[in-house]
């Protein structure tokens, strides 16, 4: 029996390159959620642990922490590109990874989730 290998590392780049999150694994599972932020954003959702991604920005990126203020939303400061969202209370181990940010063959290659926070029922 060969032994399994490990994945590649995968790395997501905001528009204009300042910040470069490196993931340890492409995903395997992608959320498109409907609230009317994530809406808003135009964005898809990668969960990792932290552990798992490296988060390198030589522009610093700007938050914004929305409703329950329980994630602070991530965005380059320079070209403005959703990067990522950080939990606000330390014990949370989540992450979440704007996918829109890979390459589009990772995306089709995962398996998509609809989250239907928005209630309208069109998910399900």
């Amino acid at each position: 029996m060969a032994a399994p290998q490990a994945s590649t590392p995968v790395v997501a780049r905001c528009h204009c390159g300042a910040v470069t999150l490196t993931l340890d694994a492409p995903p395997t599972q992608i959320t498109h959620c409907n609230c009317s932020l994530c809406r808003s954003y135009g964005v898809l959702w990668a969960y990792y642990a932290k552990a798992d991604v490296q988060i390198d920005a030589g522009t610093p990126t700007q938050s914004y922490a929305w409703n329950g203020k329980n994630v602070d939303f991530h965005r380059c400061a320079n070209c403005g590109c959703i990067t990522h969202w950080w939990p606000r209370k330390d014990g949370r181990d989540r992450i979440g990874i704007n996918a829109r940010l890979l390459d589009p063959g990772l995306i089709e290659a995962a398996t998509l989730v609809r989250k239907d926070v928005a209630g309208t029922g069109l998910f399900h």
